[in-house]
């Protein structure tokens, strides 16, 4: 039931802050409006009191989660295109009203390389979608085609590309309409669509578009690649903020050469040893601000031991994502299931098998690896804050700011999204005190709830 005025109150409640701490406060939202209210402000300059006040037990009243790579769910592949656009746009819908299960209350859906001539069609298809009753889709995350060859994972090797003309080559691959500047691509009235590209920095030409990508309003994210230290670090300097999945599809760490993953242990200041210059005056200093990252927490992309590593060198930057694939449902029963390409694949728990072999299905697994390498890639958001906060001992209000605010700061959306700054949606997730999803909200209302 609505309240008469359109304010509400969460009361005997939690309430995560931007600095990954739990606070006891309440929390005001208007309805009506769909927004976070500033309760001090409302009440005595407005004078006005929430005509509904929600008693939450104790519970943690969250931002809902902000997935910033998922390529399907719920049996939808965005990546899978059959010339059928009511087909793909109901695939969105129905992604979208069921996702809010795990607490996923905006997500950016993720294609991975295809044939050249479908990317201007998939990406306008992929255009911001909201519902009332499900997840916000905020734009698209084009992972390929230009990686590099050796750390391809599961992309086809035929439809991987250089960018021999720089910038032109993306523009010909994704659509110019596509790549735009983005204070010409509003979403609504004001949010901005938002829209990542996950390339290799050492392939021909990718480079050198960085810079241009980055002036449009497009997050670079170096992935699929096999950077050298310096070549990473260029990209950033030219405005990379983000590595794909850290530590899969990319170089192991190395003592001489860290390569991407060595972006995490940077300086904020380059010294000239590195980046020497002519002149014999005072050291040469850059400023470098180190790049945000991605981190697949099931316990089986990485070890918790890696996990660990990379959140205590640079914690502000961590951002948690599932990289789920299409049977991403946690109603799915163990069992024989229809795959991909005429192959099916065994569910037992959270690992998937090729039927008839004991290879592990996933994204990221070298073929004469397989069975050594598992991948799980049916992980919901919830599962991973949950796993986060068990295999680095932080907090659960330090493993909700991966999943909300930092990739809503990365995305460069944070007054709107991640966030219960006033002014923001009021889209949001409760959770019990274990990190369990109770209910979530999407533009104040309750659009799932625990039964």
């Amino acid at each position: 039931m609505s309240s008469s005025n359109g304010l509400v109150c969460f009361t005997n409640c939690l309430i995560p802050l931007e600095d990954g701490s739990l606070v006891k406060r309440d929390l005001w939202i208007d309805e009506r409006r769909g927004v976070v209210l500033d309760a001090q402000k409302t009440f005595f300059l407005n004078k006005e009191r929430p005509a509904k006040v929600l008693d939450m037990g104790g519970n943690i009243v969250s931002p809902g989660f902000l997935d910033s790579q998922i390529n399907g769910a719920y049996g939808f592949d965005f990546s899978v295109y059959d010339g059928d656009d009511e087909a793909y746009r109901k695939g969105l819908k129905l992604i979208s009203t069921k996702i809010v299960e795990t607490g996923v209350t905006a997500l950016i859906p993720t294609i991975i390389t295809q044939e050249k001539s479908l990317y201007p069609k998939l990406l306008n298809l992929l255009r911001p979608y909201s519902c009332l009753t499900g997840a916000t889709l905020l734009g698209w995350h084009a992972e390929g085609p230009f990686i590099q060859m050796a750390k391809r994972g599961a992309h086809a090797p035929s439809f991987l590309r250089s960018a021999p003309s720089g910038f032109k080559s993306l523009d010909e691959t994704y659509g110019a309409s596509n790549l735009v500047h983005s204070e010409d691509w509003l979403m609504n009235d004001s949010a901005l669509g938002v829209r990542i590209i996950t390339a290799a920095p050492e392939v021909d030409g990718v480079l050198d578009s960085v810079k241009e990508l980055t002036d449009r309003g497009i997050v670079f994210s170096i992935g699929h690649s096999i950077a050298t230290t310096d070549i990473a670090t260029n990209a950033v300097r030219k405005g990379a903020r983000l590595i794909t999945h850290l530590f899969n599809a990319m170089p192991q760490l190395h003592h001489r050469d860290p390569s991407i993953i060595g972006l995490l242990g940077a300086s904020p200041h380059l010294a000239s040893a590195f980046h020497p210059i002519a002149s014999s005056d005072a050291p040469h200093t850059i400023t470098f601000v180190r790049p945000f990252y991605e981190l697949i927490v099931d316990g089986i992309h990485l070890h918790p031991n890696s996990v660990r590593l990379a959140y205590n060198v640079h914690p502000e930057g961590c951002i948690l994502i599932t990289d789920a694939m299409k049977i991403l449902d946690p109603h799915l029963k163990d069992g024989i299931h229809e795959w991909r390409d005429g192959k099916r694949f065994v569910k037992e728990g959270e690992k998937l098998y090729l039927e008839g072999t004991d290879t592990l299905a996933g994204r990221h697994v070298n073929s004469l690896l397989a069975a050594q390498l598992p991948t799980s890639p049916v992980v919901t958001l919830d599962k991973c804050v949950r796993n986060f906060s068990r295999f680095t001992g932080c907090s659960l209000g330090e493993a909700i700011k991966c999943a909300t605010f930092n990739p809503a700061k990365c995305l460069g959306i944070e007054n709107r999204k991640g966030t219960l700054r006033p002014g923001a949606d009021a889209d949001l997730v409760v959770l019990d005190r274990t990190g369990h999803v109770v209910s979530t909200w999407v533009a104040g209302k309750q659009v799932w709830a625990r039964g």
